[in-house]
């Protein structure tokens, strides 16, 4: 994907991040879940030669609401051995912790012989022309019910929703992102793609997990929401992760309940 000049979410300046204006999320002047788990992910994966070993699996915790101010993140190999490595990274913010993931790298191998089940899932075709402005975040393309019919957001129905999602600004001013980084920052999306009802997105990330059976191939990543099971004021929830190719893995919300949402993602139109 060629390079833009949008603006970065976050720049570096003296050992901090500063974010900027568009790394706030949809929660108020706070970071988004994107930004937080990009930055954590972008932090575990240089504690482990890229090609080595695969980053099977990240979850982020999301500890409080993370000020739109600087922060500082810091990583450390757990356990290091010849089939895997587990890394923890932390994010700090005047000297307190607000958020944490926690990453597991397996080494690849020969795949075993045999056929396997899964649910068959088929995702709209990716957008020809992506959205790439000042005014959103990322380009995402959303689907679930017709836009047209004039009563919300496409994902505001107790139906399908899908998404395909594209990085259009660095994370970190002048680096460009990884397919690991870009996929830990789709996988965000898990929550408000899984969480919307017919009256509106009523869940606030708690945290998230992504799994990947392989790298994402080029600049977009497509989710397919599987489930939603909430009660109490508790929800879990699932998607699926997909490239050009096929599939690539899997995201898993658990969720608040939480009021005050103010906008949705930035939507491509396609």
């Amino acid at each position: 994907m060629q390079r833009t000049e949008l603006t970065p979410f976050l720049e570096w300046h003296d050992g901090v991040f500063v974010p900027n204006a568009i790394a706030h999320g949809g929660w108020g002047p706070t970071l988004g879940g994107q930004v937080i788990g990009g930055l954590l992910a972008r932090t575990i994966e240089r504690q482990v030669d890229r090609g080595e070993l695969h980053p099977a699996r990240l979850t982020v915790e999301i500890l409080r609401r993370v000020a739109a101010e600087p922060v500082q993140v810091s990583a450390t190999v757990i356990r290091a051995g010849s089939r895997m490595r587990s890394v923890d990274a932390g994010m700090t913010q005047h000297g307190e912790l607000v958020a944490r993931a926690s990453a597991l790298y397996l080494r690849r191998g020969t795949q075993p012989d045999g056929e396997f089940f899964t649910t068959e899932i088929t995702l709209p075709p990716r957008p020809v022309t992506p959205r790439v402005d000042e005014t959103v975040p990322m380009s995402i393309a959303v689907y679930g019910k017709d836009p047209d019919d004039g009563t919300g957001f496409a994902w505001q129905h107790a139906g399908p929703r899908y998404a395909w999602v594209r990085e259009i600004r660095d994370l970190v001013a002048g680096e460009e992102i990884t397919p690991f980084v870009r996929a830990a920052m789709a996988a965000d999306v898990t929550s408000s793609m899984t969480n919307f009802s017919t009256l509106g997105l009523g869940f606030i990330n708690a945290d998230y997990t992504l799994a990947l059976s392989r790298l994402p191939v080029g600049p977009d990543v497509g989710l397919a929401a599987l489930t939603h099971y909430s009660d109490g004021g508790i929800a879990v929830a699932n998607t699926s992760l997909f490239d050009a190719q096929g599939p690539i893995g899997s995201g898993l919300s658990t969720a608040i309940a939480n009021s005050g949402f103010t906008g949705g993602p930035g939507v491509a139109t396609s």
